[in-house]
């Protein structure tokens, strides 16, 4: 449905695209509400004995609705009369508005073909305007029923998440860009652009999401473990709440959208603060104290036993350790990339830096999502339920700066070592053959330069074939693949002799033999290296003077 939409021809003109943006935002809200309400009827109509009629049901999903984007809901109909706030956010209740909202403001920068865009300004402002057109009518429609809203919350955080998610998809549909925005000063945009901000910032958000979910990631072991841990118990609990199959699986269907919060739940347990299960407990590794206000579900059952914290318990610190070594490395594949020499490689400061960037990051992420996971369940002792924002950011911070930040660094000496980005210890022998060739070539071709600059006339070389066959000498770690004739010193030049008649001999011969007249003194021909007798030696050997005659 939000793929295919009526077509507008080119010429209705601006006001027809802003109105079809406009209805964007509608339709997005009116998707998730749709969705949710069958949901809920479909629960209502499967009962065997509903308390309520369908209105009821009707206005359960529309304060459910409200509660996915962080609404906080009263509850009127309670045993002792007195209303009681619900303000924990199933967060897997959540991901479906948000990404309608997201997808709507995406879509709107992405027109078919002929009709023109809005723009990023106007797209946000129709898409957000729409949804919550749509959001006040719904919390007008709940105030009858036995769900309400609280009103200040409608403004924050639900206006809040709904600007949020309607932002992110015009940044989608935009490229992404990272830097400051385009109504910002040139001169911002041109020392960013020379620094390589834009290339830090996304190092900085990646290893950021990167530390989040591994914490996530470890919070949800956390209480998998400890639901087979207490195996007996959470089927004690399911079964306590569920007498028939529509029971069991409306049970079901809430723990599922609730395992977000409580992989964040055990984030915060292995991060040190905790979470409280009321105003006079609360759970950490080092102990599980007070009086809790523990309500029957199967997810709590994962809670730890009551006292002191053993060594199990504190086993979960693993998590953070987890998150901040992924921070590190995150930051190390930009930082000192494996195959990164050492002049290509960001400094310590610029390493440092970045890393504690994307801790902090890191921080701000579980800060917010705790802010999330947790809230109010009723009055009294479940006035507090889950864990404190700050002291979960803040912890998250500690843990990540203090492992990702030296990590970093000692990540990055470890690949720099050796002063060739550590590339020595990963070559093959072809690579090592390719690397001493190389090395090879740039020395003789300086030797080469040497000679020529205090040498009157260039020596003349031998052909190819003789010079892929002759061992040739060693001279200071080099093979010499050719001599020149003559007993000159170093240095001095080498001067072919003829005789008449004769063709003047080369200047070098084959395997060192001296090209002189008369076939050169003994002393002389001591000094050179011979080549063995081949076929190929008896063909291109040049035979001294003496021995050729008259021509």
């Amino acid at each position: 449905m939000t793929e295919g939409s009526p077509s507008l021809s080119a010429e209705q003109g601006r006001s027809a695209v802003l109105a079809f943006t406009f209805l964007r935002g509608v339709l997005a809200a009116g998707l998730g509400l749709g969705a949710l309400t069958v949901l809920v009827m479909v629960l209502w109509i499967s009962s065997p004995a509903p308390d309520d009629g369908p209105g009821g049901a009707l206005h359960t999903a529309a304060g459910l609705w409200l509660l996915a984007h962080g609404a906080e809901l009263i509850r009127t109909d309670t045993l002792g009369g007195v209303p009681a706030p619900v303000g924990l956010v199933p967060l897997l209740l959540a991901v479906a508005p948000v990404w309608l909202v997201h997808r709507a403001a995406r879509d709107a920068l992405e027109p078919d073909e002929g009709r023109p865009a809005p723009s990023a300004a106007a797209a946000f402002a129709l898409v957000v305007g729409g949804y919550l057109l749509v959001g006040a009518a719904v919390a007008l429609y709940a105030r009858d029923g036995s769900l309400t809203v609280h009103a200040p919350s409608l403004f924050f955080p639900s206006a809040v998440v709904v600007a949020g998610a309607a932002a992110a998809g015009v940044w989608t549909a935009s490229g992404r860009p990272i830097g400051p925005p385009s109504w910002a000063p040139v001169r911002l945009h041109e020392e960013l652009a020379r620094d390589g901000c834009r290339k830090r910032a996304d190092t900085v958000c990646r290893s950021a999401a990167a530390g989040v979910a591994v914490l996530l990631g470890g919070g949800a072991l956390l209480v998998a473990v400890g639901l087979v841990w207490h195996g007996p118990a959470a089927q004690q609990s399911f079964v306590q709440l569920s007498g028939d199959w529509v029971g069991r699986v409306s049970v079901v269907l809430l723990a599922l959208v609730l395992v977000p919060n409580a992989a964040v739940w055990g984030a915060a347990y292995g991060l040190g603060p905790g979470f409280a299960l009321g105003t006079a407990s609360t759970v950490t590794p080092l102990a599980f104290s007070g009086r809790p206000a523990l309500p029957v579900f199967p997810l709590l059952a994962a809670v730890p036993d009551q006292g002191p914290g053993a060594a199990p318990n504190w086993a979960a610190a693993a998590v953070p350790v987890a998150a901040g070594v992924t921070v590190a490395w995150f930051t190390v594949r930009r930082a000192a990339p494996a195959h990164a020499a050492r002049d290509e490689a960001w400094g310590l400061r610029e390493t440092a830096l970045t890393a504690g960037l994307g801790a902090l990051g890191c921080g701000v992420g579980t800060a917010v999502l705790a802010a999330a996971a947790g809230g109010p369940l009723g009055t009294r002792t479940l006035a507090e339920f889950g864990p404190v924002w700050w002291l979960t950011g803040a912890a998250a911070l500690a843990w990540t700066t203090l492992l990702g930040v030296p990590g970093a660094l000692l990540v990055r000496a470890w690949r720099l070592r050796g002063g060739d980005g550590g590339r020595w210890w990963r070559r093959g022998p072809a690579q090592e053959e390719t690397a001493e060739a190389a090395e090879r070539t740039a020395a003789e071709a300086a030797e080469g330069a040497t000679d020529g600059a205090t040498e009157e006339a260039p020596v003349a070389q031998a052909p190819a074939e003789v010079l892929e066959q002759a061992p040739g000498r060693t001279d200071g770690g080099r093979r010499r693949w050719w001599t020149r004739s003559g007993p000159g010193e170093a240095g001095e030049k080498a001067e072919p002799v003829s005789t008449p008649g004769t063709p003047p001999t080369p200047g070098w011969a084959p395997g060192g033999l001296p090209a002189a007249a008369g076939g050169g003194k003994a002393e002389d021909s001591e000094s050179y290296d011979f080549l063995p007798t081949d076929p190929w030696h008896e063909r291109t050997t040049v035979r001294p003077p003496e021995e050729t005659g008259p021509s």
